[in-house]
């Protein structure tokens, strides 16, 4: 890697060159809005990993549709937004070792959040913001070992919501998601909605989150 290459993605004087080539599993990098949670209408650069060690049947992204890029090249397509907080998702990011992303990254203060599914313990310093959503609803028998971060957010699907009771502990903000499906009608999705209204109605540790991006029509 010359120094040429480095020079492109910032001052490559603070870089580690093993950080800069080490490789990652990406679907897609870009830059919106959060619509969803405790940050939504907050602008962020999305990083998007390949591959998850789930299957949700909602789950409106092709993770096994990725470009192996190197982390220098990620930096570089980040750093054209001027955006300083990122969204590691997937997928499932925590199937990688972000160690190095988060070197390059702060080094250069940004603010890291990450939405995992809370099947695999994330390290202590690793991220500023940590969202997890797990899957029991799907998943009875995945065992849930990041029990500790800053969201809860889970999408319902008519499941009873006594198995968040002792998780909820461990999270500042816990939201209640309705279960979204493109290829389904306005109709069916509306009924959902209105479901999961009533729901968090009746449950008010709960906060309802709604995906706006898909209304916008936007990522």
């Amino acid at each position: 890697m010359s120094f040429e290459q480095c020079s492109i993605s910032g001052d490559a004087t603070v870089d580690s060159p093993r950080d800069l080539a080490t490789t990652y599993k990406i679907v897609e990098i870009f830059h919106s809005v959060q619509g969803e949670g405790a940050h939504a209408g907050i602008p962020h650069v999305f990083v998007r990993f390949g591959k998850c060690n789930l299957q949700c049947e909602w789950c409106d992204t092709d993770f096994e549709t990725f470009t192996e890029m190197t982390a220098i090249d990620i930096l570089a397509d980040v750093l054209q937004y001027s955006c300083k907080r990122i969204i590691f998702t997937g997928g499932e990011p925590m199937l990688n070792d972000l160690w190095p992303l988060h070197r390059l990254f702060k080094a250069r203060g940004y603010t890291l959040s990450c939405e995992s599914n809370g099947t695999i313990l994330i390290p202590d310093g690793l991220l500023d913001w940590i969202c997890i959503s797990p899957k029991d609803q799907l998943y009875p028998n995945v065992r849930i070992k990041q029990r500790e971060g800053d969201e809860l957010k889970c999408v319902y699907v008519g499941q009873d919501l006594s198995i968040y009771d002792e998780l909820m502990n461990g999270f500042s903000h816990c939201f209640l998601q309705p279960c979204y499906m493109e290829a389904e009608s306005v109709e069916w999705n509306g009924k959902n909605f209105a479901m999961t209204e009533t729901v968090v109605k009746e449950n008010p540790e709960w906060r309802l989150s709604l995906q706006t991006h898909k209304w916008m029509g936007v990522d």
